[in-house]
């Protein structure tokens, strides 16, 4: 399986964008060459012999999106990706994709909730851990039942550069 990506320089660092030339399947945070040994491994979770070039133009789209929300003039992504992962971080994924607005944040808790699973607040915490659509799927946008800032893959420093970004 091919896997295509691409890179982009924006205002919290070096992105990467994998696409399977129809939809985009992951954005991160670092160059390929930074990530690569992860997106390998998550990779052969989910495609056969999955063999990854460097296409700039399969992303495209995503990567406009993405500095169009960068320079303010971009609330919500349109273009077409796919979630890998199980049907519980699917899940949680979902809601952050489509229940937390643009300049919003929710707990936790709130996530757990909306998907019906309130006692799940725990393993919201690990599917939000594991998004693999950084700024799209907007996990930066979950804080701790106090309302303060709590883990983030791409570190707190970025978290609050998009929260700061969105309040604006």
């Amino acid at each position: 399986m091919e896997l295509y990506y691409g890179e982009m320089e924006s205002p919290v660092g070096e992105l990467t964008i994998v696409s399977d030339s129809k939809k985009a399947v992951r954005i991160d945070y670092g160059s390929f060459a930074e990530i690569e040994d992860k997106l390998r491994h998550w990779s052969e979770r989910y495609f056969d012999d999955p063999e990854f070039i460097q296409e700039p133009e399969k992303v495209d789209l995503a990567a406009s999106e993405l500095r169009e929300y960068f320079q303010g003039e971009r609330q919500d992504f349109t273009f077409d990706f796919a979630f890998y992962g199980t049907p519980f971080q699917q899940k949680v994924w979902q809601a952050l994709y489509n229940k937390i607005p643009y300049g919003d944040t929710k707990t936790y808790k709130d996530i757990a909730q909306t998907i019906n699973n309130p006692k799940a607040v725990r393993a919201v915490g690990g599917a939000v851990n594991k998004n693999p659509f950084s700024i799209v799927v907007p996990c930066h946008r979950v804080v701790g039942a106090d309302g303060k800032l709590v883990g983030y893959g791409g570190g707190l420093d970025k978290k609050e550069f998009l929260l700061t970004l969105e309040s604006e």
